[in-house]
């Protein structure tokens, strides 16, 4: 069910208006031009949320790679959350985790012909990627998690909205998880309700759309998760192989172990394919401690067999780095890799929309020469065609 995970803290409501005020003034500002919003001559392509959590930017933000990564050189500017490092990063082969975060470190390890670089300050970020020698040959850069930061005026703005923790059914901060009120997501060329289940009627698409009231400039998707087979986390352990989570033993008791901000999602998900979960959370983008693993070690060790732990990609980054993990815990110790899916046959609306728009615009790739006229609409163009969705029962 949409907005099934959403717990609002009632008690908080008045602190909620007073931090609405201020949100709702520093976006006045950018409104009227005290505060600026910056463009670039490069096709700048952002990804986020005005939500606290998780909403699938990372396996969204995958997708975009993927999909432009084999035709353009494409680079990924974060601003590497909880990092230890300042200032301006370019990822390299020998930059650690704890220098990038374990996003953008996860993105480099999976894509090694994309740049990746962090940096607080995105616009800064930006014109060291397009000025530096080493990577000014970049022809499209995509903002990872962005949404609010509006000194950058991106020419797509993507928001993701969790199916089961939809904006229209939340509060703003700290009695929900709005960053910011509901009407931030006029600013969005393209929504995204991500999660969603794969058995959804063509009535629901209809309430979603209606709920959601989206300007007619505005295009709207609809994505689900999909899983790739496990992946040993550590790979020198002896007789640790790739697992399909439909082979797993039926019998199998399973440690989920997250540091997400959203977890219920991947423990319905699984559920299906063992006979018993046991969930250990941690906070999100959590770096783990002698004590934790000592935690997880002696929680693994009374489970039955047989047994195996699962976790995310980002936490896998983590857990490498974590001292006093058990032997045992290293030998069933398994990544889940996500990725997305577009939903009612999207997928080729949405790459076309993408493509095009970093054809229109780029500075140096081929694909600036070639012809195509369906020109992406502009943000700022409200127009009069209705978006159209068709609906299949699957």
């Amino acid at each position: 069910m949409e907005g099934d995970m959403i717990k609002i803290r009632e008690w908080l409501l008045p602190l909620s208006w007073l931090y609405g005020l201020g949100v709702r003034l520093r976006n006045y500002l950018f409104e009227i031009g005290i505060l600026k919003s910056r463009s670039f001559k490069i096709p700048v392509i952002s990804v986020g949320n005005i939500t606290v959590g998780g909403s699938g930017k990372t396996p969204h933000v995958e997708y975009l790679i993927r999909l432009l990564s084999s035709q353009v050189k494409t680079a990924v500017l974060s601003r590497g959350y909880k990092r230890k490092s300042k200032g301006y990063v370019l990822a390299n082969a020998n930059t650690t985790m704890r220098e990038l975060g374990d996003e953008p470190f996860q993105m480099k390890q999976k894509f090694g012909n994309i740049y990746v670089a962090v940096d607080k300050d995105r616009c800064h970020g930006i014109e060291q990627l397009t000025t530096n020698t080493e990577t000014k040959d970049v022809d499209v850069i995509v903002l990872d998690d962005a949404f609010q930061h509006r000194y950058v005026k991106p020419g797509i703005n993507i928001l993701l909205v969790d199916y089961h923790r939809l904006i229209i059914y939340d509060k703003l901060l700290p009695a929900g998880n709005l960053r910011e009120p509901l009407n931030g997501k006029d600013r969005a060329d393209i929504v995204i309700v991500t999660k969603c289940p794969k058995n959804l009627k063509p009535m629901e698409y209809r309430v979603l759309i209606k709920a959601l009231n989206l300007f007619p400039y505005q295009d709207l998707f609809f994505t689900t998760l999909k899983y790739d087979d496990l992946k040993p986390v550590f790979q020198e352990s002896d007789g640790n192989y790739a697992l399909s989570l439909k082979h797993l033993p039926k019998k199998a008791d399973i440690l989920l172990l997250t540091g997400i901000a959203s977890p219920k999602q991947m423990l319905q998900d699984i559920k299906p394919y063992c006979k018993k979960i046991t969930p250990l959370s941690f906070a999100d983008h959590h770096f783990y401690s002698k004590k934790d693993t000592e935690h997880i070690n002696n929680t693994f060790a009374a489970m039955h067999e047989p047994k195996l732990i699962i976790t995310t990609e980002k936490d896998a980054a983590r857990l490498q780095l974590a001292e006093g993990l058990s032997s045992e815990v290293k030998n069933r110790l398994y990544a889940l890799p996500i990725q997305v899916t577009f939903m009612l046959d999207q997928a080729d609306l949405f790459n076309t929309k993408i493509l095009s728009y970093v054809q229109k615009n780029s500075r140096n790739s081929i694909l600036a020469k070639r012809k195509d006229d369906n020109k992406p609409r502009n943000s700022h163009h409200t127009g009069d065609r209705p978006r159209t969705i068709s609906f299949r029962d699957n």
